[in-house]
């Protein structure tokens, strides 16, 4: 382990890796009722805010989220009623983060671990707005390593701050149904003795396609949708109520994975989620929520790519490979560098940095906002590549795209 290298805490405080473990060592025990260092309050499930971390309140801090934990693994052995609480608002309690990074999660594991907790489910593998709650951890049972049901099936009804890093648990790396937004909001749905004017009306409100016919939240009957009342009107049949009109149902289990389940929701256009849990509906995916899926996993890499390319192009004509193997990491001597696409984006950097070297590209544009730019993308580009569950913020992806479009500008006008 390299004792000084940092590691970004939200991408808004860094801190050496030896600055952390001896704040550990110093933190102190803190009452359970005090209030978070740095978080408004820790139990708001709401709370939104990002605290900036003082490195010298980390002992405290540290501290505070041992104590909390510990407090929980008490009440749980006397058999004390803890209540669930949000992946979002449990975050919160970790210098108010807000995302599961690697670096917060690895931290977090370290945490339940000394108090002997786990979550229900799994803090990583889960959505992260949904509820976990926590049991005392046993070596039977690991949660970051349990397996899980990977198969989707259609089912027809008769008539769902710097860390220090160990390599303990890691959470489930199959991304599951469960962490779509659309598999944990309960779908409106309509009995089977409903009048088709209602579900016909519910669907013209709601601009849905197809909805589900349930007895309760946990016996699904069917799905009425446009095509099944199409279809029997086109028969010359009238029908009248929901019964009359609806199809069996597709549906999957949320802990089948994304990619095992798309075949099912390409084939009937949704399918409704079953949570493995309490077996309840817990949500419906739509072939809409597939691609908008799909765009928010792709887009970063893509623009990445992009970006990448555009610096290669940027670079290639105006640098030989002896200037190039110059920037090479020193750490990595063997590597071969022949060409630019031999260059890591930390090179890039390193390349573009030196006045002279800048003064090659005959880029009429300011040298130090450049290579500002170079490095938000290389911090994102870090973060992308580490698989983060939770994807990349909205204000990293805007940077990315406002930085392709400025590449691809200076492109389009010949000025590269």
């Amino acid at each position: 382990m390299i004792d000084e290298e940092t590691v970004a805490i939200e991408e808004r405080q860094e801190f050496p890796r030896t600055q952390v473990e001896t704040a550990e060592r110093a933190s102190p025990e803190v009452a359970h009722t005090e209030e978070a260092p740095a978080a408004a309050d820790p139990t708001d499930q709401s709370a939104e805010q990002h605290a900036v971390v003082n490195p010298d309140d980390l002992p405290r801090m540290i501290g505070w989220q041992k104590t909390r934990l510990q407090d929980i693994a008490r009440a749980l052995k006397d058999s004390e009623p803890v209540p669930p609480v949000a992946v979002r608002a449990f975050l919160s309690w970790f210098w108010n983060s807000q995302r599961r990074g690697r670096w917060i999660a690895s931290w977090i594991r370290e945490r339940l671990e000394e108090a002997g907790l786990k979550t229900v489910p799994d803090f990583e593998s889960t959505y992260l707005d949904a509820e976990i709650k926590f049991e005392l951890a046993t070596e039977e049972a690991n949660p970051a390593t349990e397996t899980q049901g990977e198969t989707a099936q259609v089912v027809k009804a008769p008539d769902n701050i710097g860390i220090r890093v160990s390599p303990p648990a890691f959470a489930d790396p199959t991304y599951r149904i469960s962490k779509l937004a659309a598999a944990n909001r309960v779908p409106i749905s309509v009995k089977p003795d409903s009048s088709l004017t209602e579900a016909v009306t519910l669907m013209m409100a709601n601009d849905f396609s197809q909805m589900p016919v349930m007895g309760n939240e946990r016996d699904v009957k069917g799905t009425i949708s446009w095509q099944s009342i199409g279809t029997r009107l086109s028969l010359g049949q009238a029908p009248k109520l929901v019964r009359e009109a609806m199809d069996p149902h597709a549906e999957v289990s949320s802990d089948a994975s994304l990619f095992s389940a798309i075949p099912v929701i390409v084939e009937q256009g949704y399918a409704l989620v079953r949570s493995a849990l309490d077996k309840k509906i817990s949500g419906i995916i739509t072939t809409s929520d597939l691609s908008l899926q799909f765009e928010q996993l792709s887009e970063p890499f893509l623009l990445l790519g992009e970006i990448e390319n555009h610096i290669r192009r940027i670079i290639d004509p105006r640098f030989s490979c002896d200037e190039l193997a110059a920037v090479r990491d020193d750490a990595d001597e063997s590597r071969d560098v022949k060409s630019v696409a031999d260059l890591t984006f930390g090179e890039y950097k390193r390349l573009l940095e030196e006045p002279s070297r800048w003064a090659a590209l005959h880029l009429d544009i300011d040298r130090g906002v450049f290579i500002q730019l170079l490095e938000k993308v290389r911090v994102i580009r870090n973060e992308v590549m580490h698989f983060d569950p939770d994807g990349i913020e909205d204000d990293s992806l805007a940077t990315l795209r406002d930085f392709a479009k400025f590449l691809r500008t200076l492109q389009t006008i010949g000025a590269t």
